[in-house]
């Protein structure tokens, strides 16, 4: 009777002999950063910040005016 296991498993996996090419890198385009103006990023910011302020008014508003119509209606 046999024992099948892992020493009858041998597999041989050979590397390539080329040290040379295995270094060089995949992309050889050098990679050109463009430059970002930092105005441009700013005004975005600021865009986005006053959408987010305008919501968070329109809400706080809102649960303001529903507290004050809840108050009035609960005290007569």
């Amino acid at each position: 009777m046999t024992t099948k296991g892992f020493a009858d498993n041998n597999t041989n996996i050979e590397t390539p002999n080329d040290i040379g090419v295995s270094e060089k890198p995949l992309k050889t385009d050098k990679i050109s950063s463009n430059r970002v103006d930092i105005n441009v990023l700013k005004s975005k910011l600021q865009e986005t910040e006053s959408k987010e302020f305008k919501k968070n008014v329109y809400i706080l508003s809102s649960l303001i005016l529903a507290l004050g119509v809840l108050g009035i209606y609960l005290s007569l």
